[in-house]
């Protein structure tokens, strides 16, 4: 399980095949040399909540989903009043998935209505200087507010949530769906899929092959120190040098404030983290459409290690998060770094744990 299982989507044909056998009113078509099944995906298209969609994360994490053809629905809801035209601009993108814009809390349980997946972007953006931790007084309110909107209209949703500081505000909607009497443990998932991007990236880099075809495992949770890349585990890793996979690490663990600076002030890491919570996403909508085998790593309450949510290799499922992956022998680089972060982590958690019971 240490190594997620990516399948294509459909079925490659050649467009030439079409040419003659095509009914004059088609159920298929053909995107990509692949043909897309219309009548399937009435079947299977689920309906996507992505709140914050206006946002910087948001906007472009819309886009991708947008294209993704297990989504039937798309949902955009933000506070922008700008939101509906975000909604009617990825409208006129020619896929076969529907778009709705809702703008204010006013809209929020309509956006929400008959959701299979709720993605969560929402939230105050870091600047220079701001750790994830100084994001959590604002983003925590933030993130209560909408997880308990969707405990009341989407109680059966998976939650997939993006918003910082995830090592704390995961805790803190799960403790509102406890609340609410509709918690499962399942579907309430962190993303932490940016530090695999960044992993593969630079791993493929340093190894000069295809990042594409890397998959490094990262554990723990996503900030800081707390974030742990399982080099060990990478084939050919043992010629790296101690120096290389420290340096290493530190960068995978410290990516987003490269991105902060280079950015000058700008604005985080908005385009990487859009790109890898789509592809995260579309792995959820293809394990609730049945496929077998698919694993990533995500940040979920489990008993991996003393701390209540870690992140860890995780198969998906129709319900989540169906199980979990235990932790491989690790080097002792990386167990020293997984003592040191432990503290910190259950600290993080329970920083959001905390919160969640004192509304």
């Amino acid at each position: 399980l240490w190594h997620a299982v990516r399948k294509p989507v459909a079925t490659p044909v050649d467009p030439l095949e079409l040419v003659s056998t095509t009914p004059k009113a088609p159920v298929g078509c053909v995107y990509g040399g692949h043909r897309i099944d219309y009548a399937m995906m009435a079947i299977s298209g689920k309906k996507v909540a992505v709140l914050g969609g206006a946002g910087g994360i948001g906007q472009p994490l819309a886009l991708l989903l947008k294209g993704c053809d297990m989504v039937s629905h798309l949902s955009v809801y933000d506070l922008a009043n700008f939101t509906p035209g975000v909604a009617v601009d990825l409208s006129h993108i020619n896929t076969p998935c529907t778009v709705s814009g809702h703008k204010g809390a006013e809209e929020l349980e309509a956006a929400l209505e008959g959701a299979d997946v709720v993605v969560i972007p929402a939230g105050v953006a870091r600047k220079p200087g701001m750790t994830r931790d100084d994001l959590f007084n604002t983003n925590a309110s933030i993130i209560a507010s909408l997880a308990g909107a969707c405990a009341k209209v989407c109680p059966k949703a998976i939650l997939v949530l993006i918003a910082n500081p995830v090592n704390s505000l995961v805790p803190v909607a799960a403790e509102v769906m406890k609340k609410a009497g509709v918690h499962d443990p399942r579907k309430v998932i962190g993303v932490t899929s940016l530090d695999v991007t960044r992993a593969n990236t630079w791993v493929g880099e340093m190894n000069g092959e295809n990042p594409r075809e890397q998959n490094v495992v990262v554990v723990g949770g996503h900030a800081g120190t707390t974030i742990l890349p399982l080099l060990s585990q990478v084939p050919g890793s043992d010629r790296w040098s101690d120096e290389q996979i420290k340096a290493l690490t530190n960068r995978i663990q410290f990516g987003g404030e490269e991105v902060v600076k280079a950015k000058d002030g700008a604005g985080s890491a908005t385009l990487s983290m859009a790109y890898s919570g789509a592809e995260f996403v579309q792995q959820i909508l293809r394990a609730m459409n049945g496929e077998q085998g698919i694993v990533e790593c995500c940040y979920t309450e489990n008993n991996v290690t003393e701390a209540s949510f870690f992140a860890t290799p995780t198969t998906l499922g129709p319900n989540g998060a169906e199980s979990v992956t235990s932790l491989p022998e690790l080097s002792a680089f990386e167990q020293e770094g997984l003592d040191s972060m432990l503290p910190d982590l259950k600290a993080q958690i329970a920083k959001g744990v905390e919160f969640a019971k004192s509304l």
